[in-house]
């Protein structure tokens, strides 16, 4: 018997198979791919991120206006869901900022639904998980940023720098505080970006791990994987509504700080 050729034999189909398994890569899920290359001086590319950012704006306007088109006195089940969302807002900007939010209440409520549908819809198979992006939780952050120092601006002129002086601090402590106090102040788009971007990117790695070893184990193993991917799944929609609950919360107390210089 030839037991080189019988080994080489198991050693290619050994190799065979481990070329035709499938492999685990648990952030493919996070890879931007361009679906139609456009650069016209400016990178206007359509990718998978900028395709199901179109998507959730279309999902989202189209859930409202389902709910909404025939609105009644007596409330059905989705025109209730989308009043108690719009309650839920306005309770929100009406505790923090107060009377002088209902201006901002459309950005707020926009930006609300934007990231929670972003949240939600990574986590249909096949999808992409816009909010797992550091370039789009920044861009939104430095958005928000831009846009309650300009407010601040415009309603206090000059005086709006005074919000890095706290208020009773002896001149002596100012070399010291007013550094301190900027600084906290410009962590401030980094914090609201990296804690959205970190939370979906984790939980999202997680259950890719899970999927890949409930659709490669045999069955008899794959239980446990398969019940904490149900489990992490639940958990992952109660953490994409929290994620879109404090992004948006931080935004009114931004934009409260602009207005009352708190």
């Amino acid at each position: 018997m030839d037991f080189p050729l019988i080994a080489a034999a198991h050693a290619g189909a050994a190799q065979e198979v481990a070329n035709t398994a499938p492999k685990m890569d648990p952030l493919h899920h996070f890879q931007v791919v361009n679906y139609i290359d456009l650069n016209l001086g400016v990178d206007l590319s359509i990718s998978n991120s900028v395709l199901w950012m179109w998507i959730v704006v279309g999902v989202v306007i189209g859930l409202f206006h389902l709910a909404l088109k025939n609105p009644t006195l007596v409330p059905g089940r989705l025109q209730s869901v989308a009043e108690a969302a719009y309650l839920f807002v306005e309770t929100m900007i009406n505790e923090i900022i107060g009377h002088e939010g209902k201006k901002f209440f459309p950005i707020i409520f926009t930006l609300f639904f934007f990231v929670l549908f972003c949240n939600w819809t990574g986590l249909i198979p096949g999808s992409f998980t816009v909010t797992s992006q550091l370039i789009v939780t920044g861009t939104l952050a430095l958005g928000i940023f831009g846009f309650c120092i300009v407010l601040g601006a415009m309603h206090h002129g000059w005086h709006f720098l005074t919000f890095f002086v706290p208020h009773g601090l002896p001149p002596a402590l100012l070399p010291l505080m007013v550094p301190i106090e900027i600084i906290s102040f410009l962590a401030r788009p980094i914090s609201l970006s990296v804690r959205l971007f970190a939370n979906m990117t984790a939980g999202h790695t997680v259950l890719g791990v899970l999927f890949f070893f409930t659709a490669t184990l045999e069955w008899f193993g794959a239980w446990l994987p398969f019940g904490f991917t149900v489990v992490f799944t639940g958990m992952e929609i109660f953490i994409g509504f929290i994620q879109a609950y404090i992004f948006t919360i931080l935004t009114c107390v931004y934009i409260n700080d602009s207005l009352h210089m708190h």
